[in-house]
């Protein structure tokens, strides 16, 4: 009686082949090389985009505003 009770508390073993978890372990490290290479390639499109909009920014500082003369137009009765 006394081994019964102390076979019942000890845990379950699953039988897991050695090539159910090297494939387990494929499938998710090719997941994740998948998001790691989506990552980079976002990363990589995101920095080439602030390096545009920089130079975009740069080129409209640089540019002068002409002043405009909007008195021109029908509201002020110019005849």
């Amino acid at each position: 009686m006394h081994q019964f009770l102390l076979n019942s508390f000890q845990p379950k073993i699953l039988a897991v082949s050695q090539s159910d978890i090297v494939t387990i372990l494929t499938i998710v490290v090719i997941f994740f090389a998948i998001l790691l290479v989506l990552g980079i390639r976002k990363s990589y499109k995101l920095k080439k985009e602030n390096e545009r909009l920089d130079k975009l920014s740069e080129e409209m500082a640089k540019q002068e505003e002409k002043y405009k003369d909007f008195t021109d137009g029908h509201m002020y009765g110019n005849k």
